[in-house]
Formats: C-alpha cells, structure tokens, sequence
C-alpha cells in the first residue's frame, strides 16, 4: 500500500508540470505580413528649372525686338483713326491723324509769302542787270570824257546798292524756305504712322479727344522674329554658345515642340542668383507662339 501511494503521487505530479510548462516556440509571435508602399509616379518627376538627367529645363517669355509705344510728337485734337486692336500693319501706314486745319492755313499763307519773295529776288536781279549794263556804258563814256567821274561813280553805287538789296531778299527768301518746311514739319507730326511692319496690339484714344505732346495712342509690336528670353544656372557658362539650338513648347495642351537658335550668352553671372541670361531665336514656323507667351526650355545638361 505504501509503494502504491508513492506511485499515484508521482504520476499526478508529472501530470501537472506537463500541463504547465510549454516549448520556447509556443512563445514567438507569428510574422504580420506587410505589402511595400506605392509611391506615385509624378513623385519622380523633376520640378521646373532643374536638371531631369541629360537635359534642363527652364522657363522664359516669349519677345520681339521691336515692340514700342506710338507717341504724338505735338497736342491737338484726334482728328481720325485708321487702325484699331488687332490690325496688321506695314512701316509708314497711318494709325491716326490730329486736327491739321490752322497748320494748313499758316502754311498756305507761308506759301504765298515765299512766292512774293521770290518775285522780289528775280526783280532785283533783272534790275540789278541793267544797272550792270549801265555802268559798264558810264565806264566806257567816262573814259572818253563825255561823262563827269560823278556821274560814272553814281552809276557805280546804284550798282552796289542793288547788290546788297538782293543778298538781302535772298536771304529773307531762304528764311521763308525754313519756315514753309517747318509748318510741313507740323504736318507730318500730326500724321500717326506705324515704325514697323507689325501689329497694333492697343489703342489708347478715340477720336475727339485732345491729347499733349509725348501722349501715347498707340502700342504696335512686332510678331517676327520671336525670341526667347530665359536664364540657366552659372555652370553653363562654358558649354553654351551662340549658335546652339534648344528645343522649347507652350504650356497649352499638345503644343508643338519649336527649335530654337541660341544668338545671345550674357557675358557676366547675376550674382544675385548665379545664373546667365540666355536671348534664343525661334526657327521656322510658330503659329501656335506670341510674344508675351510663357514657353519651356530644354537644354542639353553639361554634367
């Protein structure tokens, strides 16, 4: 009995440790399963004015050499105007015409003037020619003493008097001259005419109204050649060149890329941001560009 108490007491302790004690792998944690994160596409994409490996890109306004205000060079009164926003036009074609009617009588009467002076010179230089012709006959009557020397040296003197009234009407006549061709001066001023082929891209008056002289009517800009004005980091001062081409577009959707003729490096760095200014030419055709237009750059990188 004793043995058998023994037994039934070992067997019920073995039973109790090997419920209460578990193997070191029932104690890790099974692996949680985790799917990499999607990063977008345009993540990668490189921003403006950087470096996207073999190429750079920037950005500039589209420009033409000749775009200027039309100013009137003298006041008065918007008599007329030939051309409005949008109107193509040729160097010399009249965009407005000022109230003329007071320069047109000052000038008429200046004529006439002029004509009456003229008349006066021819008069004194025929009268001036027979005096001429008077005194060679007194000089010759002198000589064989049928004339007094008085009457010789009276004829000399009417001679030399005519000839400083007629230096004198030559004189008033070229003054004349000056003033018609000034009142003509006048005239062209108050004709408004394009400075070049172009177009008129605004008009700043109307007709009646009075304008001063320096006033603005009109803003005519050229629409060829276009350029392209844009900068590029310090580190293409020596790989860039005049005569390069670059390939540039719009930013309007499926816009046409253009090429581009480099004809300008700034021969010095802004040291405000360590860059150089770029002038580019656009070659051929470029319908779809106008200048003020902001368009993109692709330059070859020189890393």
């Amino acid at each position: 009995m004793p043995r058998l108490a023994a037994f039934a007491l070992a067997l019920s302790v073995s039973t109790c440790l090997s419920c209460t004690t578990r193997s070191p792998q029932d104690n890790v944690t099974p692996p949680v399963s985790v799917s990499p994160r999607k990063v977008p596409a345009d993540a990668t994409d490189p921003p403006a004015n950087s470096s996207d490996g073999n190429f750079y890109q920037a950005s500039g306004p589209v420009v033409v050499e000749n775009q200027i205000d039309v100013a009137t060079q003298r006041e008065g009164l918007v008599a007329e105007i030939m051309r409005d926003t949008g109107s193509f036009v040729h160097k010399g074609d009249l965009l407005a015409r000022l109230d003329d009617g007071q320069l047109l009588a000052d000038r008429e009467a200046a004529e006439q003037k002029l004509e009456s002076i003229d008349a006066d010179v021819k008069n004194w230089e025929s009268e001036l020619k027979v005096l001429q012709s008077d005194l060679e006959r007194a000089q010759k009557m002198w000589e064989a003493h049928i004339i007094s020397k008085e009457v010789y040296e009276h004829t000399e003197y009417k001679v030399v008097a005519d000839q400083y009234e007629l230096a004198r009407e030559r004189k008033n006549l070229l003054s004349q001259q000056a003033a018609v061709q000034s009142l003509d001066f006048e005239l062209q001023k108050t004709r408004i005419m394009a400075p070049f082929d172009g177009v008129v891209a605004r008009r700043y008056v109307r007709v009646g109204q009075r304008v001063g002289s320096g006033e603005r009517l009109f803003w005519v800009t050229a629409v060829s050649p276009l350029r392209v004005r844009f900068t590029l980091p310090e580190r293409f001062i020596a790989s860039v060149r005049s005569g390069d081409t670059v390939a540039l577009s719009s930013l309007l959707p499926q816009a046409p890329i253009h090429t581009a003729r480099i004809i300008q490096v700034s021969p010095v760095v802004d040291p405000a941001s360590d860059t150089i200014e770029i002038m580019a030419e656009i070659t051929g055709p470029a319908l779809d560009l106008r200048p003020g237009m902001r368009v993109t750059v692709r330059v070859r990188d020189a890393r």
